[in-house]
């Protein structure tokens, strides 16, 4: 077994990870936005990390005790430091409440196992004193999915997944390696780098989230195009639950009956806790080179993505279209905020990876069809930014918030001949439900059959941002499950999309879930609230 050389560190408790990486915003872009949206600074400065305000720990001491006797006393924290940095997860309306100083939510305690064994035992353990129990890997959710029901539980822990962070084996005959879940992304590929290999994931969480949090929420990299979705690269896993465990997946494809691994992939933690994973690998490219484009019209350069995403052959190993809107923002560049001019059309980002001779062989027959669509090849600069920059957008909502603006993102997906009148219905959903915000939009992760919509919106602060959001994010929930859309592409469901979800698989669909988690978590103690309609 292999570990990372150096240990992950910690994010920020009231916003997205390095402390040191926050900053202010620029004094000309604080001026526009007071210009364009009325944004001002708000009225109340943060709350400071000792003015944060914790629940008494409600777990009774036995349980406590019971929980060290199967971790180690060690890995039991019930310290203010551990409860408020496993409070909730990454969203607008969760850092709002972290920034008022609100950690009404944060468990009672926070566990780390460090085994397949000790995880089955806490479960049962926590089954049999009716103890909730959140599986925490990065803490990166924004959709409300590290936040338990508390009522009919004598407590709530948070099974921290760090100490699960070996690279198990590597398999380079079938190019499959088994990691186990509580890598952090960055850690994975370091290890994996050392035996030439790379998973080829890098979602915006890239940074902080970890394996087993892509696996819950059906993560989806920025490089989805060339590499896949995560759920893609699962081949097979080991999961705990209460009432057992479960090994699967023994063979690439099996008409074994159903696939188990899809009750597991996006179950956010509600069936079980994935304790490893067998994941396809990839040799790690020799060449990465990213390119810029320029189209008109965002619907011309839909036009053009569906025509790589459908042609004969591999697509670009990225790709990804920023609306009229966000290309003139910048926040295709989020370094670059504001630096676009106003009459900069949409830009298209693509990037191939992979050895020299196929990265020269997609790149061509990519530029043929993107000249032949109307685009105007702008050179390696604008792709090279966005690469540099593409981690940086969570640090810009810090900034924002910071500011006195709300920012939050949502996104979904569809077919290509419905994607238009998707685009238009969230579109006028969050001017209906904010006025006058900014709605920006990009597509980042296509197909051959459709793509996703990833929307950013910014707006004035109101005396009640929370309320704000959550009106703005009913009529967008509305409006996507009314146009055709998922309710979710890539973040999941949580909380937040509870009921959009129930909407979206139907009354048989939510019965057949609630089945499955009544055979596999009888007492429920497994993330209640989250995800089951």
């Amino acid at each position: 077994m292999e570990t990372p050389l150096t240990p992950a560190e910690p994010m920020l408790w009231s916003g997205w990870g390095d402390p040191a990486k926050a900053a202010e915003l620029p004094a000309p872009v604080r001026d526009l936005l007071a210009e364009l949206l009325g944004v001002r600074a708000p009225a109340t400065p943060a709350a400071t990390f000792g003015e944060v305000r914790l629940p008494p720990v409600a777990l009774p001491p036995p349980v406590l005790a019971a929980l060290a006797a199967i971790v180690g006393d060690e890995h039991v924290r019930a310290d203010d430091d551990a409860r408020i940095r496993h409070t909730r997860g990454k969203s607008t309306p969760d850092l709002l409440l972290m920034r008022a100083g609100d950690a009404s939510d944060a468990p009672d305690a926070v566990v780390l196992p460090g085994s397949h064994d000790e995880v089955a035992a806490v479960l049962r353990l926590c089954a049999e004193h009716r103890v909730a129990v959140v599986p925490f890997g990065g803490g990166t959710s924004v959709v409300g999915g590290l936040v338990a029901a508390r009522q009919g539980f004598t407590g709530v822990v948070a099974l921290d997944l760090a100490r699960l962070n070996r690279l198990v084996s590597v398999d380079p005959v079938s190019m499959v390696a088994e990691l186990e879940p509580g890598l952090r992304a960055p850690q994975a590929e370091q290890l994996l780098a050392a035996h030439g290999l790379t998973l080829g994931h890098f979602p915006q969480s890239y940074e902080y989230a970890t394996l087993g949090g892509f696996a819950a929420a059906r993560s989806s990299g920025q490089a989805s195009a060339g590499y896949g979705r995560f759920d893609d690269m699962v081949a097979g896993m080991t999961v705990a639950t209460p009432r057992g465990t479960l090994e699967i997946g023994r063979a690439p494809r099996s008409a074994a009956g159903p696939d188990l691994r899809q009750v597991f992939l996006g179950s956010e933690g509600a069936f079980g806790v994935i304790t490893s994973m067998r994941l396809r690998v990839r040799r790690a490219p020799a060449v990465r080179t990213y390119e810029g484009w320029r189209f008109d019209t965002f619907a011309e350069g839909t036009a053009a993505m569906r025509r790589l995403a459908q042609q004969e052959g591999p697509p670009p190993t990225v790709l990804r279209l920023s609306d009229e809107t966000e290309t003139m923002v910048g926040l295709a560049k989020p370094t670059d905020l504001g630096a676009a001019g106003r009459d900069s059309g949409c830009l298209l980002v693509a990037g191939f990876e992979g050895s020299p001779g196929d990265v020269a062989y997609r790149r061509d027959r990519a530029s043929a069809a993107l000249v032949e669509a109307g685009g105007v090849h702008l050179g390696p600069e604008p792709g090279d930014k966005w690469a540099q920059g593409r981690f940086s957008a969570p640090y810009l909502r810090d900034s924002l918030l910071a500011a006195g603006a709300t920012v939050e993102t949502l996104e979904t997906a569809c077919f290509w001949s419905n994607l238009p009148r998707l685009y238009d219905a969230v579109r006028l959903a969050l001017l209906g439900a904010l006025g006058s915000p900014l709605v920006m939009c990009h597509i980042s992760h296509v197909y051959a059959t459709g793509a996703s919509l990833y929307f950013t919106v910014v707006t004035a602060q109101t005396g009640d941002p929370l309320g704000q959001w959550a009106a703005a994010k009913r009529a967008a929930n509305e409006a996507i499950v009314q146009a055709g859309g998922t309710i979710s592409h890539h973040h999941g469901v949580g909380r937040d999309h509870r009921e959009a979800y129930a909407a979206e698989i139907g009354d048989l669909g939510g019965e057949i879930l609630r089945g499955i988690k009544e055979r596999l978590d009888p007492a429920g103690i497994l993330n209640p609230g989250v995800l089951l309609p």
